[in-house]
């Protein structure tokens, strides 16, 4: 099998595998919005974008845009100087190896015309870029083996990513160092470039690169190479091989390999290394451009277009059609660097629920999954189900990701079309969804009847119990006694405002905690109380045996990352019933 046959087959495979990507993008559908378009009506929205983007303002940000983020991952630099070193390592050492080594006959060659891939400038350049990628490699293997960053994990895809990247930068070194020392590379060299008549002048030429450049030859004993000898050797190369072969040793990483493979140097050359290890690169490489589109790897085309398409499109302004697409690019952009997971607010319930649907990074693998078949099996649909409406709408995912993907919309468009499709979904009521979903019935097309908030006033009647306590009424902290005091002034304006449904407080709450199945026991779960006064539910709090099972032992307060004083709030509503049974007993 030839170079040209399989450099056409892996062009052919990409291209296929491009289009099946591209034909997944504007027939796939997420979210309410492109339910009911076709694949013509998504591509010919998106072509008619173009122009109105390419001649106006937007392009300034287009441009900027990609300038800061795609090509110095300015937003990388931001969040951890470390992985910004290793991607622009590995960005930048990979690119410029692929342009000037790679595409040697399109770029380097018609630039340059002195051009030679052995000679300086560029043996040593292209060495220097593999390098830079190797590592990168090597900090990123050590960033997910041995420094253990915080809910980073690693799946299959990122395992490939790394080895076949890895596989062409050490077999392209090997290779390289083999073509040092092979005898059999020197002697082709001979004849195609110099074609000396006798044998006198290739034995002192052969002398000459056993010196100076490396070379493992049968003929040849270094120790008894005489001056006469590498003076005529060096004379001949001078006439020859001088305009086009740089010693070695420029080309650091490759000559370092044939120190290594150096004392069986005449072993490898009559196997045919070279041969071997030729087409060993070779093969990497276009496997790797093959499966692009299949795997990790295509976040190379995708990052840019999500950093880019972001920055310009805004959900009221932007074609419904245009976001859907956007958001299925969005699956395959996501570089699964666990950024978004790290900064999670519902970390915590990952902790407690090891669920990894919990964590943004994680849920983004299942939904790719999920777009792709729409048949996950129950118990893995109910898994990102949970995680997905676990989700407090804090945007700090959003704002960190390093690709740019507006993760917010995506968890609103898909949970909405979970709520659609008619699948068993668990409640809405006083999940952090029903705080979005009732206040922006517009963006979601929903009307009064959907709402989880009138659901909930139907709950009230029958979870409401007061409880008959004594006329006192119980103390609260002198950091919240504004609230006793502020008798007009709902709850929510003194203390909870701050609140945005981390779910921290369920998560440390020793009497949660106690339970097998606290839901059924405690009625409601603290981050639901908080839920519920949050949307004007006073009363089904009041009613919820959590408020009277509370320890009181401030865990929740102590841990709220917004400084809510949950247990005093708890506090309040024991006093508020307190005070209603006290007068209800007395009248």
């Amino acid at each position: 099998m030839t170079f040209d046959l399989l450099f056409n087959l892996s062009l052919i495979l990409f291209a296929i595998g491009m289009i099946f990507k591209i034909v997944q993008w504007f027939s796939f559908k997420i979210g309410i919005q492109a339910q009911n378009s076709t694949f013509s009506q998504r591509l010919i929205s998106s072509l008619k974008a173009i122009p109105g983007v390419i001649f106006s303002p937007k392009i300034v940000v287009i441009l900027k845009t990609f300038l800061f983020e795609v090509l110095f991952l300015h937003k990388i630099l931001k969040q951890d100087v470390l992985r910004w070193i290793m991607h622009m390592l590995i960005f930048w050492g990979f690119i410029l190896l692929f342009f000037m080594h790679a595409l040697e006959s399109i770029v380097s060659e018609k630039i340059f015309s002195y051009y030679y891939s052995t000679v300086n400038p560029f043996m040593f350049l292209r060495d220097f870029f593999g390098f830079m990628v190797l590592i990168g490699i090597i900090i990123a293997i050590c960033r997910r083996v041995f420094m253990k960053i915080h809910r980073l994990s690693t799946n299959k895809m990122d395992i490939y990513a790394i080895f076949i990247v890895a596989i062409i930068i050490l077999s392209g070194f090997v290779l390289e160092g083999s073509k040092i020392i092979s005898h059999t590379d020197f002697q082709n060299m001979e004849k195609d470039f110099s074609a000396l008549d006798y044998k006198e002048d290739i034995l002192a030429l052969e002398a000459y690169w056993v010196k100076y450049y490396g070379l493992v030859s049968p003929n040849i004993i270094i120790e008894q190479i005489s001056p006469e000898t590498l003076a005529a050797g060096e004379e001949i190369h001078n006439e020859s091989c001088v305009d086009c072969h740089t010693r070695p040793q420029a080309a650091f990483a490759g000559y370092a390999m044939s120190k290594m493979m150096k004392p069986v140097g005449g072993l490898l050359d009559s196997i045919g290394m070279v041969n071997i290890l030729y087409y060993f690169h070779i093969l990497a490489c276009f496997i790797g451009l093959a499966l692009l589109p299949f795997t990790k790897m295509l976040h190379m085309i995708t990052t840019p277009i999500s950093l880019i398409t972001n920055a310009i499109m805004q959900r009221d302004k932007s074609d419904p059609l245009n976001i859907a697409t956007r958001q299925l690019i969005e699956l395959d952009a996501c570089v699964h660097c666990n950024t978004c997971s790290k900064t999670c607010s519902q970390g915590p319930a990952y902790d407690v629920k090891n669920n990894v649907n919990i964590l943004p990074s994680e849920r983004m693998v299942s939904l790719r999954q999920y777009f792709k078949t729409k048949d996950l099996g129950s118990s893995q649909f109910m898994a990102i189900q949970e995680g997905i409406f676990l989700c407090s709408n804090c945007d700090r995912c959003t704002v960190v990701c390093p690709a740019g993907i507006n993760l917010k919309e995506l968890w609103y468009d898909v949970r909405e079309e979970f709520i659609r499709s008619g699948a068993s979904i668990t409640s809405l009521v006083l999940s952090p969804y029903s705080y979005n979903r009732t206040y922006n019935q517009d963006d979601f097309g929903a009307t009064l009847s959907d709402m989880p908030a009138r659901h909930a006033k139907g709950i009230i009647a029958s979870k409401y119990k007061k409880k008959t306590l004594s006329k006192d009424v119980l103390s609260l902290t002198d950091m919240d006694n504004g609230n006793k005091d502020n008798k007009g002034v709902a709850l929510q304006d003194a203390t909870f405002a701050y609140c945005f449904s981390c779910e921290n407080c369920t998560n440390v709450c020793p009497v949660v905690m106690n339970y097998e199945k606290p839901e059924q026991v405690l009625d409601l779960l603290p981050h639901q109380m908080m839920r519920s006064i949050g949307l004007g539910l006073e009363n089904l709090a009041l009613g919820s045996n959590m408020l009277w099972d509370c320890v009181t032992c401030y865990q929740c307060q102590e841990h709220c990352p917004q400084n809510v004083k949950v247990t005093d709030i708890f506090y309040e509503l024991k006093n508020k019933v307190s005070k209603d049974c006290f007068y209800s007993q007395k009248e």
